[in-house]
């Protein structure tokens, strides 16, 4: 629940303020004196503080620079409010880091247009700055192979454009990572990145996820929720694994981008949004049509700029430069910031073929950085040998399956039920209650025979 601070000397406007805001949904503590206030921004998280610019023991605009300069986790945004309204006073409070000046007597309206404004305005800075630090986390797209080098000009030519894109790829390629890349090279990239997975919110629940709703929409829920669109106004939506969404809520995205506006649940009057759409799916959606599963119109709405991902056994290039991206993001993690691998160990890795592509190699980075805690230098006894022994491609790309790949009965089933477990665990988006059900097991049971395997899915 969204908290305000409301810092005024004046009790009557203490409680008028409060209770207002209270009705709309927010959670709402009050001080009266400059002193308490700063103690409170200190030890809670605020986001939006409403200061009066006259207090008994400390000049507003003051303390609202102390509230600037705090080296707290997530600063507030700071409304002024004075009863001596003047343009100097905006002025100087606006230079000071305020974020807008009321003037008493406040108007109801504009109080809360611009607490809402206040708080959207702080939303967005959170969201940049979670931005900034998973793409410094992630890196950007790696790969020196001609199929990455491509990538990375389309990307550099297509993302200072509005135009929708729509990212083809196998599941753990990096379709994220390059609606990221867009969004960071384009005009919106100081605008919010808003993303959603559209395979891993039920039915009964996308459509309040995408467009929000208003009081009383959602028995016993918040009273307002603002939907991913209206988050990423301004900026980028990005929509993953697409199509996995219903017909139902894919005539309501349709109409969304034709108009770009929308009606949250319970709301009597249509949001408008700037949004710009990247979509993401493992999936044929040429084939989902003909299928009936998948809307033709929105897939052209969408399909404006196409992107495909390559997957990690046709760029094996790019393994060295992947597995040195993944050490230094996991080695200080784990108390090494200079770890490496030798390249007998790299050589293993490139005759894998990768099943679970960049997020399978990621996956075993750390887990080779987790067992062995005191090396220094990865050689290839450290991998697991279900990965430079295990199935390997032909030439067609289809997996070898001649005897002697295994040098017994026990590593070829290891190699195969490893293989098998990752293809079900793909075609349920990592679902493991649903790859347990498909594959005949109890889930726990799945589990213990995921953890001897090392296979590594998050759900």
């Amino acid at each position: 629940m969204n908290h305000i601070l409301i810092v005024d000397d004046e009790g009557e406007i203490r409680e008028s303020l409060e209770g207002i805001l209270r009705e709309e949904g927010y959670l709402v503590t009050t001080s009266a004196t400059a002193t308490e206030a700063l103690e409170l921004v200190r030890d809670a998280d605020y986001d939006v503080v409403l200061l009066d610019i006259w207090l008994p023991d400390r000049d507003g605009l003051e303390t609202l620079g102390e509230i600037r300069r705090m080296e707290i986790a997530a600063v507030p945004e700071v409304v002024i409010i004075s009863g001596h309204g003047t343009i100097e006073a905006a002025v100087r409070a606006t230079k000071l880091g305020a974020y807008d000046f009321l003037e008493k007597p406040l108007s109801l309206e504009r109080t809360l247009i611009v607490v809402n404004n206040a708080m959207r305005a702080r939303q967005m800075r959170e969201d940049n700055a979670e931005f900034a630090r998973q793409l410094a986390v992630k890196g950007n797209v790696t790969g020196q192979s001609v199929a990455m080098k491509a990538l990375r000009q389309q990307i550099q030519l297509m993302a200072p454009t509005n135009g929708r894109v729509l990212i083809f790829g196998e599941s753990g390629t990096g379709k994220e990572l390059i609606g990221r890349a867009m969004h960071a090279s384009s005009l919106r990239k100081d605008r919010p990145f808003v993303e959603l997975n559209c395979a891993a919110i039920p039915e009964d629940y996308i459509e309040s996820e995408l467009f929000g709703y208003r009081h009383g929409a959602v028995p016993g829920g918040p009273q307002e929720k603002r939907g991913t669109f209206e988050r990423a106004d301004g900026g980028t939506l990005f929509l993953d694994e697409v199509g996995d969404m219903s017909l139902k809520t894919q005539a309501k995205v349709l109409r969304a981008l034709d108009e770009q506006r929308f009606l949250p649940v319970g709301a009597s009057h249509p949001v408008h949004v700037d949004v710009r759409v990247i979509a993401a799916t493992n999936k044929d959606l040429e084939e989902e049509i003909a299928r009936g599963n998948f809307r033709e119109d929105l897939f052209y709405r969408l399909n404006v700029i196409p992107f495909y991902v390559p997957p990690l056994r046709d760029r094996k290039e790019d393994i060295p430069l992947l597995v040195k991206e993944f050490l230094e993001e996991f080695g200080p993690r784990y108390g090494r910031p200079h770890v490496e691998m030798n390249e007998e160990a790299l050589t293993a890795l490139r005759q894998y073929h990768w099943p679970g592509n960049v997020r399978e190699l990621r996956n075993l980075v750390e887990r080779v950085l987790i067992l062995n805690p005191k090396v220094q230098r990865i050689e290839k006894k450290h991998i697991p040998m279900l990965v430079y022994r295990g199935p390997k491609l032909t030439e067609s790309g289809k997996i070898n399956t001649k005897t002697e790949e295994f040098s017994s009965l026990v590593e070829a089933r290891e190699a195969y039920e490893r293989e098998f477990i990752l293809k079900k665990l793909d075609e349920v988006h990592g679902n493991i209650s649903r790859a347990a059900e498909g594959l005949g097991l109890e889930r726990s049971h799945l589990y213990r025979k995921m953890k001897a395997l090392g296979v590594n899915v998050k759900e």
